[in-house]
């Protein structure tokens, strides 16, 4: 069932049987409430991969083989993605428990060892909150060490946008300040991140090319400046203000599609695998038993 958080500004609807995931994301644009996010159909509504946001944790994006080695021991886990790899952590396909909701604020908690150890090598438990204040949508996620023993963690958000926005000229401009990026091959970091290139220099706001096709990490975030999504017809502009956990952005854009995704996440690619050979730039940080980490990220309707 979905939970609509609703202001004068912002309409967002969340789905914690589907992991806490975003069924849509609308703006308030002289008194009509439009989607900014891509709406998830509602046939769609048990499937987080289609729906307008989702998390992801103990990890984000992709474990190469779905294997890595942590203080020397290796470890397997389970594939679920066509490449090969295990991508986007466990938890968002299992149902979240409502803590708390009403029509500005929903939170809920993930427990792995409630699902079996959900699909994770190690015992972990979540949070999530979602709250609005006037033009503020607030995003807050945490994972917490449930094991007797240190584990990597990571997390991130996975939210898709419309390329326009309220007709077909009005194309979206993006900025993300961003200084590095990781070379990839086949999504997976071949080593430390490097200066960052043309084609994803989106430091000077810029269109969102109509034939781009990005599958791309970016890392070096410029501390304090936000990330942002405008479309000048329309004159709506968003900001995102991001904690400095998220230490990496991936940009996801598919070719021929109506949408792209912006993820703000804390480890790079791969990353748990780079922190073990001591790549910098990993994101990963180690919890002791016990541990919580959180960060927070909010999008701000500046126009």
């Amino acid at each position: 069932m979905v939970h609509v958080l609703k202001n004068d500004a912002w309409q967002v609807g969340l789905l914690p049987e589907t992991g806490m995931s975003t069924a849509f994301g609308k703006v308030n644009r002289g008194g009509v409430f439009v989607d900014f996010m891509r709406p998830t159909p509602e046939t769609s509504y048990a499937h987080p991969s289609d729906c307008a946001s989702y998390l992801l944790v103990p990890w984000s994006n992709r474990i190469k083989d779905g294997r890595f080695v942590f203080r020397g021991k290796h470890y397997q886990v389970r594939i679920n993605a066509p490449d090969g790899s295990a991508i986007h952590g466990t938890a968002r396909e299992y149902p979240w428990t409502v803590i708390h909701a009403d029509e500005d604020r929903l939170s809920a908690r993930f427990d792995s060892r409630d699902h079996g150890g959900a699909h994770a090598p190690f015992a972990f438990s979540a949070r999530a909150e979602f709250r609005l204040e006037g033009p503020r949508f607030s995003n807050t996620l945490s994972v917490k060490n449930e094991t007797n023993g240190p584990m990597p963690a990571g997390f991130g958000h996975h939210p898709y946008f419309q390329r326009c926005f309220s007709s077909a000229d009005d194309a979206v401009l993006l900025e993300i300040p961003c200084t590095e990026s990781f070379e990839l091959e086949a999504c997976i970091p071949k080593g430390p991140p490097v200066a960052i290139e043309p084609r994803l220099d989106f430091r000077a706001m810029r269109p969102l090319d109509p034939s781009a096709k990005l599958d791309d990490c970016l890392t070096g975030r410029i501390s304090g400046a936000p990330i942002r999504i405008a479309y000048p017809k329309s004159g709506l502009a968003i900001s995102f203000e991001l904690d400095p956990l998220f230490e990496n952005v991936v940009v996801y854009v598919p070719p021929g599609k109506t949408y792209f995704a912006v993820e703000p996440v804390t480890n790079a690619n791969d990353g748990f695998n780079l922190y073990e050979r001591g790549i910098r730039g990993s994101g990963v940080f180690v919890l002791e038993p016990g541990e919580e980490r959180s960060a927070t990220f909010v999008w701000n309707v500046e126009a």
